[in-house]
């Protein structure tokens, strides 16, 4: 989840905001998994995963292709619903699960997990996000992966000082949020990577990533 719309409020219920979100647009992402997760987890075995914020589903799906089996949980019944379609044209159906649910209430249901990502789990709407990340981290087993993708700045195209309430932590400034025993984690990864993107004018651009990679010892 991440993004804000014109109709943004602070105030705004979460569930109302994203759930319009979706349901205004045909498709929100592009239907690609996100690039740095592609990265930071292509070498891992396959195992069990859950997806937070799972959207319209890309990231679970491709790690379902990957030999993932895939819990995808997002606050929007329509972008679930989509994900589940996506999944069954790509013939991932057996090996995904779509929940819709509230990430700030939601209790992790069928772990522990091998694999727990998170990208770009932001919201222009409140949203506990490393009270989230913290519920989760606590669902993933011995020897499993916790990976963290965020925005570590903002679009070049965007102005930061237009936006005061959003905010660009830095991987290691959310290891540290996270407040993890650093007796129960070890650090594989904390960095970030920039990718190629498209602006709204249809200029190329830069987007720059925070990428924490976690495995639990």
């Amino acid at each position: 989840m991440t993004g804000a719309t014109r109709h943004d409020s602070p105030s705004q219920n979460p569930q109302e905001f994203w759930e319009g979100r979706y349901r205004d647009a045909e498709r929100v992402w592009s239907g690609r998994p996100n690039p740095s997760l592609v990265h930071a987890v292509q070498h891992l075995a396959p195992g069990k995963a859950l997806d937070l914020g799972c959207g319209e589903g890309a990231d679970a799906i491709w790690l379902a292709t990957q030999g993932w089996i895939v819990t995808g949980v997002d606050i929007s019944a329509t972008a679930t619903a989509r994900a589940r379609r996506e999944a069954q044209r790509q013939q991932a159906s057996a090996a995904t699960r779509f929940v819709t649910a509230d990430l700030a209430r939601w209790e992790p249901d069928d772990g522990p997990y091998d694999l727990v990502t998170a990208s770009f789990l932001h919201s222009p709407v409140p949203l506990p996000r490393i009270a989230i990340l913290q519920r989760a981290a606590t669902a993933v087993r011995a020897g499993g992966h916790l990976v963290v993708l965020s925005h570590a700045a903002p679009p070049p195209w965007v102005d930061a000082a237009d936006h005061p309430a959003h905010s660009f932590p830095s991987p290691a400034r959310q290891f540290v949020e996270l407040n993890l025993n650093e007796h129960d984690w070890l650090v594989l990864s904390i960095q970030t990577h920039t990718r190629h993107a498209t602006a709204p004018s249809g200029e190329a651009a830069e987007l720059t990533d925070g990428v924490l990679l976690l495995q639990r010892r």
